[in-house]
């Protein structure tokens, strides 16, 4: 900073204390926070914009930012990311950031030290900068990891440095030796006046505050019955849980929409390379949709038909659709039964292998009635109807 040093709270941090939970490979685990302290950021070093030269970039030097700094409770590469991303996931929820790593408004230093198994006794701590995704934090630390373990098992000591982690190379280098806390030359600055949070004010944020992923993911799991990872699915973002919740206040029903929103319309969005909130199919739509597919007046197969056709031509009505596309479900048994007879009739090799035991057949044969029906036909009533006609 061309000042000189950086303004920072230290021992007078906003937040202090507090933990996050994880799950990581279905176990739960506590990280304890440290503290949280508002600071200034840096400048920073350019390397690779001048040919044998350094280049200061100050474009963010100045600007406020939170330092949350967790205690050594994390003890795997995959344990960091997943911290990361649920604090990415709650910073985004709160609406106080945009997340974009790309940017730097979103950033991880990683400290890494490792110790011989059974001891409580960590060896160096070796800070990680550079790192600017989760696939990159999860690569740095595991490098750096290597590393120590080499340096160790030859003999040589870790020296307390800070490195940069060069995702082309695959390797972390030295950045420079690492400092003791006072010669950061970060305090805070005494000019400034004390920041008072008052408890009044405290509670009007917290009464404003929205659902946030942990509870929301609790909520999907005991209201729709939804499994961890399902549930994990949907809070991954304020916009898509958002999106599932308008769905079922439609009337869609809670498993069936979020076993679609992860299938169909995740399937349609990759394809599409669009985010939630540009879905050409509004929520309420897909709620006309799964309504008509859980009461059979369409199959499944019809509902992605008519998912498709939204897709491409956003705002039509689910009920003129379904009818121009001729995809409403007859549930008749009467006039199924005539389907199924003209099937049997026309297949009697397929009905006798069946009746030797080939029961594989009654699969053909039920796919056979419903293009027959081009479509229409109930699956489960001409499986049903089927297998009795067979089998009597």
């Amino acid at each position: 900073l061309p000042k000189g040093y950086q303004i920072s709270q230290l021992e007078e941090s906003i937040i202090q204390g507090g933990q996050v939970k994880l799950t990581v490979a279905g176990q739960e685990r506590v990280v304890r926070i440290n503290r949280g302290q508002l600071e200034e950021d840096a400048g920073k070093s350019v390397h690779d914009h001048f040919p044998g030269e350094t280049g200061i970039d100050l474009n963010r030097a100045g600007v406020p930012l939170i330092e949350l700094v967790s205690e050594p409770d994390l003890h795997s590469a995959a344990e960091a990311v997943e911290y990361m991303r649920t604090m990415h996931h709650l910073v985004r929820y709160l609406n106080i950031s945009d997340g974009n790593m790309q940017e730097g408004s979103f950033r991880c230093d990683a400290n890494v030290s490792i110790r011989p198994k059974g001891s409580q006794e960590l060896n160096a701590r070796v800070e990680l900068k550079n790192i600017n995704s989760f696939r990159f934090v999860e690569q740095a630390i595991n490098l750096e990891i290597q590393r120590q373990i080499e340096l160790v098992e030859s003999g040589q000591p870790v020296a307390q440095e800070t490195r940069l982690f060069d995702a082309d190379a695959q390797e972390t280098r030295t950045m420079r030796s690492k400092e003791n806390a006072n010669d950061y030359r970060y305090f805070p600055d005494p000019d400034l006046l004390p920041l008072n949070l008052h408890e009044d004010w405290l509670q009007g944020i917290l009464a404003r505050l929205p659902e946030l992923p942990e509870a929301r993911r609790a909520r999907y799991q005991k209201d729709f019955a939804l499994d961890g990872d399902g549930a994990s699915y949907l809070v991954q973002s304020q916009e898509l849980a958002d999106y599932f919740d308008a769905v079922v206040a439609a009337g869609g029903d809670g498993k069936l929409a979020a076993n679609w929103i992860q299938g169909e319309l995740a399937r349609l969005l990759n394809q599409s390379n669009l985010t939630i909130s540009a879905s050409p199919v509004a929520a309420a739509a897909l709620a006309e949709i799964l309504k008509l597919v859980k009461a059979n007046e369409i199959s499944a197969a019809g509902g992605r038909k008519i998912l498709q056709r939204l897709w491409e031509e956003p705002g039509q009505p689910v009920a003129a659709l379904v009818d121009a596309l001729g995809l409403r479900q007859v549930n008749d048994d009467g006039q199924i039964e005539g389907w199924v007879a003209e099937i049997i009739a026309a297949n009697p090799q397929q009905v006798q292998d069946y009746k030797n035991g080939q029961t594989k057949m009654l699969g053909f044969l039920t796919g056979q009635v419903i293009k027959l029906s081009k479509g229409q036909a109930n699956p489960k009533t001409v499986n049903e109807l089927l297998k009795a006609k067979l089998d009597g």
